[in-house]
């Protein structure tokens, strides 16, 4: 089994309040783990005996604590398996979140888009919607699970839009946009939704709805 599906395996087998999964990977061949090092190098992997060991860590990070988001786990993995690099993925210790770790814990990227669709409208229609991130290297593997949304890259190069529509016409489905959302959550991507623009009531006649005109553009 690839290194990528260890981890989804062992990544569904945490408890819901985990916090910190302490992993450690055996590479099976001893030339690779050099370079296996190298490519877990976001985690900061420490060697005992012929194992890298790492640790996945969900929410914010404390102070000296060294590892990555399930993300970043995934990605590091997913690395490993396109090189070729063989290995055993175990985990080793699971660590609960603190309860005021838990509180304090920013609202989730489908909560975010929960709120927003509070504050519509009952009839709204259309939608011009803005993803925004913490970091520029967040937009991309995050663009990659939303691609259902036909995301575009905001100018700043910190987010997303994308076109939602309620009804009909062009955007996609508020459920649709919920499910792209919710992965973000599930691959410990952090992110905050707002609607830039909406409309009531649109009337389709022939078209794929109404256009918005942003930066000279047509969105």
């Amino acid at each position: 089994m690839d290194l990528l599906r260890q981890w989804r395996r062992t990544e569904s087998s945490l408890p819901p309040d985990w916090g910190e999964a302490r992993l450690a990977l055996a590479v099976r061949d001893e030339a690779r783990r050099p370079r296996a090092a190298a490519l877990l190098a976001p985690l900061a992997p420490g060697r005992a005996g012929d194992e890298l060991r790492f640790s996945a860590l969900r929410g914010r990070a404390a102070p000296g604590r060294a590892g990555g988001s399930p993300g970043t786990v995934a990605r590091a993995l997913g690395r490993l398996d396109e090189e070729g690099v063989a290995g055993e993925l175990r985990l080793v210790a699971v660590d609960e979140a603190p309860a005021a770790e838990a509180r304090a814990r920013e609202p989730t990227a489908a909560d975010s888009w929960d709120a927003e669709l509070a504050r519509l409208p009952s009839d709204w229609s259309d939608a011009w919607v803005e993803v925004r991130f913490p970091s520029s290297d967040l937009v991309e593997p995050a663009a990659l699970l939303g691609s259902p949304l036909n995301p575009t890259r905001t100018p700043d190069g910190l987010g997303f839009r994308f076109r939602a529509a309620r009804v009909a016409g062009y955007g996609a489905p508020p459920e649709l946009v919920r499910r792209c959302l919710a992965r973000l959550d599930e691959h410990g991507i952090p992110a905050l939704v707002h609607v830039l623009r909406v409309l009531s009531d649109t009337r389709h006649v022939a078209t794929q709805g109404p256009v918005w005109y942003v930066g000279g553009k047509v969105v």
